[in-house]
């Protein structure tokens, strides 16, 4: 980022409207850990590659339980990307991560699916896993908008606002 000071202003505007902010695809490009101290952020979402090296067994070096402990140890909000199986689901709840998102709960979907998702828990694909309350996340793409569902995974604990 070349202005922070212009940045943290405009972030900072953005947040007294109530927008809450979360820094994407964290350990991958341009995330650094100096983001997480100089801006003022809810949210930790660990990139999806990092979920699909993981290793679900205990005891193993493990980047994404460090970064879940990175951020909740920073008061943030912590999210999964490209959660697809029931192992990675239960290893990330196991290591206390917030949220999660991914194929395992939904591909994305056009919003009329979605919105029957909330209501019903179905999707044109069938039920959802079983599991704790949703909230969602949309999220604009080049052929129109598509929805994703994120999995709440542990109660959330007040942004450090």
């Amino acid at each position: 980022m070349k202005d922070t000071e212009a940045s943290q202003s405009i972030l900072g505007a953005l947040r007294a409207r109530g927008v809450t902010l979360a820094v994407d695809d964290f350990g991958t490009g341009y995330s650094s850990l100096s983001y997480l101290q100089e801006f003022s952020i809810d949210a930790l979402k660990i990139d999806q590659s990092f979920i699909r090296k993981m290793s679900v067994v205990a005891g193993e070096n493990n980047p994404v339980s460090a970064v879940i402990s990175l951020g909740r140890s920073l008061g943030l909000r912590v999210v999964a990307e490209g959660v697809e199986t029931a192992e990675e689901l239960a290893f990330l709840q196991a290591h206390q991560c917030d949220q999660a998102q991914g194929y395992y709960f939904s591909r994305a979907l056009p919003p009329d699916q979605f919105a029957m998702l909330q209501t019903t828990g179905m999707s044109a694909e069938g039920p959802m896993p079983s599991g704790q309350t949703g909230a969602t996340r949309d999220t604009g793409r080049a052929q129109g908008l598509a929805c994703w569902h994120v999995r709440q995974l542990r109660r959330s604990r007040p942004s450090r606002r």
